[in-house]
């Protein structure tokens, strides 16, 4: 294969990395806050199967929840397709980091901010809306932007049930054409083409933040 058709070839794993990484994160980052307040929640009954879980999923490889979600898990006749797979079990890992990520951000906002909005009469939909959120969006945007191009990096696992994006790709360049180091170069191409967007834009929406939100 000339360079490129190498390069085609695997590009064409592009769309589906975009999609699996975007719509995990998209999943994680819809659950996190409510996660989040579970975390910091005063009811035992309600915090500690949270962190169990969060724990749990933190604590276990993603191949490893990819493989009992794709070959163990069968209801009837019904059977996870390897793109649904992937997407829910990065979903379900974003979910439990973004969890703690946004925990931690909850956690540094001064209590005394609370206390002066609800001494101006604020109830607590609107102290959150006004005066927590914005502060913690600025705390948990740098850990959340660094685990979404973690979260880019790990949507090649899934290449191993057949997921066709960009490390697939790789290997059926490598096994049905040799193309030995131009395929791998292609791909660090393609991942970094595509992780410097998420870097940049991250970067200016904390400098946005940082200009809006006075701690």
């Amino acid at each position: 294969m000339s360079p490129s058709e190498i390069f085609t070839s695997i590009a064409a794993g592009v769309p589906l990395t975009v999609l699996i990484s975007v719509s995990a994160f998209a999943f994680g980052a819809l659950l996190a806050v409510p996660g989040a307040l579970a975390l910091e929640a005063r009811s035992r009954w309600l915090r500690y199967p949270v962190r169990a879980v969060v724990d749990l999923v933190r604590s276990v490889p993603i191949l490893v929840w990819l493989f009992i979600l794709y070959f163990g898990v069968s209801i009837g006749r019904f059977h996870f397709a390897p793109l649904p797979a992937a997407v829910l079990v990065l979903g379900i890992v974003a979910a439990a980091y973004l969890s703690e990520v946004c925990r931690t951000a909850l956690a540094a906002v001064p209590d005394g901010q609370r206390e002066a909005a609800r001494s101006l009469g604020l109830g607590p939909i609107d102290r959150f809306r006004f005066v927590v959120a914005p502060q913690m969006v600025r705390v948990a945007l740098p850990s959340a932007a660094t685990f979404a191009l973690t979260l880019l990096k790990d949507s090649s696992i899934p290449s191993v049930i057949g997921v066709t994006e960009i490390a697939y790709f790789t290997t059926q360049a490598n096994r049905t054409a040799g193309a030995g180091l131009d395929a791998y170069l292609v791909a660090v191409l393609l991942y970094l083409v595509l992780s410097i967007p998420v870097a940049v834009a991250a970067r200016g929406a904390e400098r946005a933040l940082r200009k809006r939100v006075r701690p």
